[in-house]
C-alpha cells in the first residue's frame, strides 16, 4: 500500500477548511483511507513543515498526489462536483501525432500520449508532478516493465514524434542531468552503479534493439524505460508538457496516462487538454489507439422510482443495499480505474462509501437465519488434528511464492501451468528442524477459470512431505490411507472407493509417482520428489510428497 506525504497547510488550502489530526483522520476513514502525523526528519536544522502521510489503497491511482486525494476529498465532502474531462484539439487545429514503427514490437510494443498545454508549474506542484510519477513507476508500472512514463517541455522540440527501436550503437543523446552525449551501450555502463536507475536497466538490456523516441529533427527525447533526454527537460517555467506512455501492457498504458493527465489538468489555465493523435500511418504497425476520455455508464432498475426520480442520497442508499443497473445511467469518472476496468461490486462499493457506511439504516431480515461452518472450513479443522496426531508438523506458508517455486523448480512449463502470476512474490525460509522433517500444510490454491467472472477459482489443497534419509514413500502412502480411513473412503480398485495408479510426472521420480483415485477421478498425486526437483531448493535428501484436493472429497 503506498504512503503519500502531503503538507498540512498545503492539503488545508486545497480543502478550504483546517483541521484537526482527529477530524482529519474521521474524514480519511469515511472516505476509505488511513491517516498518520507523520514524524519529524531527524538532524535537520530547522523543524519540517507539518505533515499527515496517507496511505493509499492499492486501487485508487488517481490518490497518489496531493491533486488528486484534494479533489477526491471535495468531491466526497460535496464541496464540488465530480469533474468532466474532455479531450480538446490546441487552438492551431492541429494535433501532435506519436508514430510507432515496427520495430518496436520486440521489445515495448505500446505506446499512449497526450500534451498539456497552459500548465502553470509551482515549486510545489511540480514536485508533486514528478513525485506522481515515481509512485506511478512503482505500483501500477512494476517498476516500469510494464510502463515507463516520460514528460518533456513540448516548445522544446517538433512533431510529429517517432517512436522506434534501434541496435543500442545507433542511439545517441544527451541524458537528463548530464553535459554530453552518451550512446545506449555507454549509458548502460554508466548508469550500472546508479542506485535510482541500474534496477531499471535488465529491462532492455539484453534485447537486440533499445527503444527510442525522437522529434521530426531527430532530437531523442527518451530511451524508455530507462531515462529522458536533458533536451526536454521540464521546469519550473514550462508551460506546455508533452506526455508519453511506452508498455508492454496496453491497458495500464492507458490508465498511468490518465491518471497523470487527469490530476494535473488542475493545473492548467482553462482546466481542459489537447488529445494526443496517435497513430500508425502507412506501413506502420498499428498498435496504439487514439486518446480520448470514455466514461463508462451503469444503469439502475426501473422499479426502483424512488431512486429513478429522487435525490442522490436515495439513489447510493438503495444501490448500496441492493444489486441492480439497469436504466438509471451513471458515469464513472476516468480518475477511478478500478471502476472503469472491474467489477460490478466496484462500483457498490464505491457508492457505499460516498453515502457513507455508517448512514445506512439497520434493519432485521425478515427471515431468520442459522449460522454455520462451511463444509470444506470444518473438514480442513478437523483434518489438522488428525495429521498432527500422525506425526507431522503443520506449517502455515506465505499465500504468494514464485513462478520459479511451481514451474521450473518442479521440472515443469510455466506455460502449461494454470496458476494466477502475481507481482511482487514472497517465499520463506525455514530453521533448522530436526530429522525426518514431516511437514503438512492446508491452504487454498489459485487456478485460472475463465468460467468465473473473476477469471480464477480457489481449491483447498492438502500438502504433505516426508524429507529423510531414505525416500519415506511407505511413510506418504500411510498418511494417504488413515486420511481416507477418517473420511470413510474404503481401498476399492473397481471404482466404489480408493486406489493408487502408477503414473509418470516430471516433479517426481520416474517409476515411483502415482495418481490417486476416487471413485475413479483424480484427486492429486504422491510419490518420491526428482532429484533434480530436490536440488533445486537446495535440499540434499530423497523427499516423499503428498498433494490432494480436498474439495474433492467433501
Amino acid at each position: 500500500m503506498p504512503t503519500v506525504a502531503v503538507n498540512t497547510s498545503e492539503l488545508f488550502q486545497v480543502l478550504g477548511k483546517t483541521y484537526t489530526f482527529e477530524e482529519f483522520d474521521d474524514l480519511c476513514f469515511d472516505f476509505g483511507l488511513e491517516a498518520e502525523v507523520a514524524e519529524e526528519e531527524e538532524g535537520q536544522g530547522e523543524p519540517t513543515e507539518e505533515q499527515f502521510k496517507i496511505d493509499i489503497p492499492a486501487n485508487r491511482y488517481d490518490l497518489l498526489c496531493i491533486e488528486g486525494i484534494g479533489r477526491g476529498l471535495l468531491v466526497f465532502l460535496e464541496k464540488m462536483k465530480a469533474p468532466r474531462y474532455k479531450a480538446i484539439p490546441p487552438a492551431s487545429g492541429a494535433r501532435q501525432q506519436l508514430k510507432i514503427l515496427p520495430a518496436t514490437a520486440q521489445v515495448r510494443p505500446f505506446a499512449v500520449a497526450a500534451v498539456l498545454r497552459n500548465i502553470k508549474f509551482t515549486e510545489d506542484r511540480y514536485k508533486s508532478f514528478i513525485d506522481l510519477q515515481d509512485k506511478l513507476h512503482q505500483n501500477i508500472c512494476r517498476r516500469r516493465t510494464l510502463v515507463a512514463i516520460g514528460t518533456h517541455d513540448l516548445d522544446t522540440i517538433q512533431g510529429p514524434f517517432v517512436y522506434d527501436a534501434k541496435p543500442p550503437k545507433d542511439i545517441k543523446f544527451k541524458p537528463l542531468g548530464q553535459t554530453k552525449e552518451y550512446t545506449a551501450p555507454e549509458l548502460m555502463e554508466l548508469y550500472a552503479g546508479d542506485s535510482h536507475l541500474k534496477p531499471y536497466l535488465p529491462i532492455i538490456q539484453d534485447k537486440p534493439v533499445y527503444p527510442v523516441i525522437y522529434d521530426s529533427k531527430g532530437v531523442v527525447l527518451s530511451m524508455p524505460p530507462i531515462i529522458n533526454g536533458e533536451h526536454t527537460k521540464i521546469t519550473l517555467n514550462t508551460k506546455n508538457v508533452f506526455i508519453e506512455c511506452t508498455a508492454t501492457d496496453l491497458t495500464k498504458a492507458k490508465i498511468v496516462l490518465d491518471t497523470v493527465v487527469t490530476m494535473f489538468s488542475q493545473l492548467l489555465s482553462k482546466m481542459c487538454m489537447e488529445s494526443e493523435a496517435i497513430n500508425g500511418g502507412k506501413n506502420v504497425k498499428d498498435v496504439a489507439i487514439a486518446y480520448g476520455f470514455n466514461n463508462l455508464k451503469w444503469t439502475i432498475p426501473n422499479t426502483n422510482t424512488i431512486a429513478n426520480q429522487g435525490h442522490n442520497c436515495d439513489i447510493w442508499e438503495d444501490v448500496a443495499i441492493a444489486y441492480g443497473f439497469n436504466n438509471l445511467k451513471w458515469t464513472i469518472p476516468n480518475t477511478n480505474t478500478i471502476v472503469n476496468q472491474g467489477h460490478n461490486c466496484d462500483i457498490w462499493e464505491d457508492v457505499a462509501i460516498a453515502y457513507g457506511f455508517n448512514n445506512l439504516k439497520w434493519t432485521i431480515p425478515n427471515t431468520n437465519t442459522i449460522v454455520n461452518q462451511f463444509p470444506i472450513n470444518k473438514l480442513t479443522d478437523l483434518m489438522r488434528g488428525e495429521i498432527c496426531a500422525a506425526g507431522f508438523t503443520e506449517v502455515l506458508t506465505f499465500a504468494l511464492c514464485s513462478r520459479d517455486d511451481i514451474a521450473d523448480k518442479l521440472r515443469k512449463d510455466i506455460k502449461q501451468t494454470q496458476a494466477v502470476h502475481i507481482s511482487n512474490p514472497k517465499t520463506l525460509s525455514f530453521q533448522s528442524l530436526p530429522l525426518p522433517l514431516k511437514l503438512f500444510e492446508i491452504s487454498d490454491v489459485v487456478f485460472k477459470d475463465s468460467s468465473k467472472d473473476v477469471g480464477a477459482r480457489n481449491e483447498r489443497h492438502l500438502v504433505a512431505v516426508n524429507y529423510n534419509k531414505s525416500g519415506g514413500f511407505e511413510i506418504i502412502h500411510g498418511l494417504l490411507d488413515r486420511i481416507m480411513q477418517l473420511l470413510q473412503v474404503a481401498p476399492a480398485t473397481d471404482g466404489t472407493g480408493y486406489c493408487i495408479q502408477a503414473a509418470e510426472d516430471t516433479t517426481f521420480f520416474p517409476g515411483r509417482c502415482a495418481d490417486i483415485l476416487v471413485k475413479g477421478s483424480s484427486i492429486g498425486k504422491l510419490g518420491v520428489l526428482h532429484p533434480d526437483v530436490v536440488t533445486a531448493f537446495d535440499l540434499n535428501l530423497p523427499c516423499a510428497a503428498l498433494e490432494i484436493n480436498l474439495e474433492a472429497l467433501q
